[in-house]
């Protein structure tokens, strides 16, 4: 009976759980039946849709390309109605340019008939004076000429004589004008340079033992010291301003260093040297600045920076070739010539004095080597070669550059002729002395009235020392007019330098 009962309970829940399961399935088909019908209808809004914007955006595609139609026409139309204008205007042209031409034959057939009547005319008139047309002309002027032969003449010295009045007026204008435009004060150079000292005591070791340190002063920087009772100075005598300088220098720095010896004199010495050669770059930059002449060789410059210490008749050369240079300058201005190589030929002019007394030759020639070597302008050596009239005149700016030399040379206080020559006797004379073979430097002191000659000691000898001195003497008293008598000093002098390590 339990089985029975068993059995039929199963029987039922697999029944039961067959119902549940097709109530189930029906309510699955159902929802899926539901979700196609959803799906079929989104479908076709979603088409609805779509046919709708197409066919409104083939309605603006239409619109559109209905516009491009209509601006291409009316594109089209313009272009049409342009090209016919143009035909019209080329027809227009085309006429004119055929009238022109027949405007030209009819031009040249009258110009033609004109030549033939003036011809035939010409022909009778020569055929009735029985005179050709230049014989006419040369019989008019003659009988003119001498119906007014007086007037003429009288016409021709008034214009000739204001000409040259209006001339010389207009120069006389133009050189003063340059004149008062450029008023520098000049100051001559001296031939002595004091060097303040802190105390006399400083004298005595600048004189040093037995005279050594001043001995070896003055032979390393060819000067003379003058040592004397006047206090709180010390002198430096030297022609040479270069050497003067040098002297001035070094000596102020020995006393600033307090160790006065010969091996320390010689060192500031070549110190100085150095420095005095960085002085003459800085002056020869400044004054080519100061005159704004520029793209000169850095060589030129420097040699033109020497001048700073070179003085001619009493006037320094650098101050006088830069003053040239304003005044040659304004003068190009005035007249419509080239400034800048004006100003370029009167601050070079006297370049070659800077080694005058190294090279043979006049400061023109050497001036002019000099330029050409380092690869100046053509024009500026022309210019600066003729204001010694050595050179003809190429150019206006070489009579401007003499013409500028001779104001800043001429003014009244800027020269001074004596000392000049003055220093031109010294010059010359340690000339004399270095021409020698185996001197090697020579230097004129006490206003000249001694000369000190240094000698290689390996190429001259003690006996040859003394012939040396002789032949100087003979040579400075036959070729040199000096008052008194001046002493011939000939200095030959051994070192041996050897090193510890």
């Amino acid at each position: 009976m339990l089985v029975v009962i068993t059995l039929a309970g199963v029987a039922f829940g697999y029944y039961l759980r067959l119902l549940v399961s097709l109530g189930k399935k029906g309510s699955m088909e159902i929802q899926i039946k539901q979700m196609l019908l959803s799906a079929k209808e989104e479908a076709q809004k979603i088409t609805a849709q779509a046919e709708k914007e197409a066919a409104r955006k083939v309605e603006e595609i239409k619109k559109e390309e209905k516009e491009k139609k209509e601006i291409l026409q009316k594109t089209e139309d313009r272009f049409i109605k342009k090209e016919e204008l143009l035909d019209k205007r080329q027809q227009d042209i085309d006429r004119e340019v055929e009238s022109l031409k027949q405007k030209v034959v009819e031009i040249k057939k009258i110009r033609e008939e004109s030549e033939d009547l003036k011809k035939g005319v010409e022909k009778d008139l020569a055929r009735i004076a029985k005179l050709s047309q230049e014989e006419a002309k040369e019989e008019l002027m003659v009988k003119v000429e001498k119906q007014n032969e007086e007037d003429i003449l009288v016409r021709m010295q008034k214009l000739e004589h204001t000409g040259n009045e209006k001339l010389e007026r207009k120069a006389r204008e133009i050189l003063t004008t340059a004149i008062h435009r450029l008023g520098n004060s000049v100051a001559s150079d001296v031939l002595t340079t004091a060097v303040t000292i802190p105390s006399d005591e400083i004298k005595g070791k600048i004189i040093g033992k037995e005279g050594r340190n001043i001995r070896a002063f003055e032979r390393a920087a060819g000067v003379e010291l003058i040592v004397d009772d006047t206090p709180g100075s010390i002198t430096i005598s030297a022609f040479d301003p270069v050497r003067r300088n040098i002297a001035k220098l070094a000596l102020e720095n020995l006393i600033a260093d307090g160790r006065i010896q010969p091996v320390k004199i010689e060192e500031m010495v070549e110190k100085a040297k150095n420095e005095i050669n960085k002085i003459i770059k800085d002056q020869g930059e400044k004054a080519v600045y100061e005159c704004g002449v520029f793209n000169l060789d850095p060589r030129i410059v420097s040699i033109l920076g020497r001048l700073h210490f070179r003085t001619s008749y009493g006037q320094n050369v650098l101050r006088h070739s830069v003053e040239m240079a304003h005044i040659a300058g304004m003068l190009a201005t005035e007249l419509g010539a080239d400034i800048q190589i004006a100003k370029a030929g009167a601050l070079l002019h006297d370049i070659g004095k800077a080694v005058d007394h190294e090279i043979q030759g006049t400061h023109v020639d050497i001036g002019r080597r000099i330029l050409q070597k380092f690869g100046a302008n053509e024009k500026i050596i022309k210019a600066m070669e003729a204001h010694h009239e050595e050179y003809p005149y190429e150019t206006v700016e070489s009579i401007l550059v003499q013409v500028a030399d001779a104001i800043s040379g001429g003014r009244p206080g800027a020269r001074r002729d004596s000392v000049e020559n003055y220093i031109k006797r010294l010059e010359e004379l340690e000339k004399i002395a270095t021409s020698f073979g185996g001197v090697e430097k020579a230097y004129a002191l006490q206003a000249g009235r001694e000369i000190r000659i240094f000698v290689y000691p390996e190429a001259v000898t003690d006996l040859e020392s003394k012939k040396l001195a002789r032949e100087i003497a003979i040579r400075i008293e036959n070729e040199l007019k000096y008052p008194g008598e001046i002493k011939v000093n000939v200095i030959r002098e051994s070192r041996v330098i050897e090193y510890a390590r």
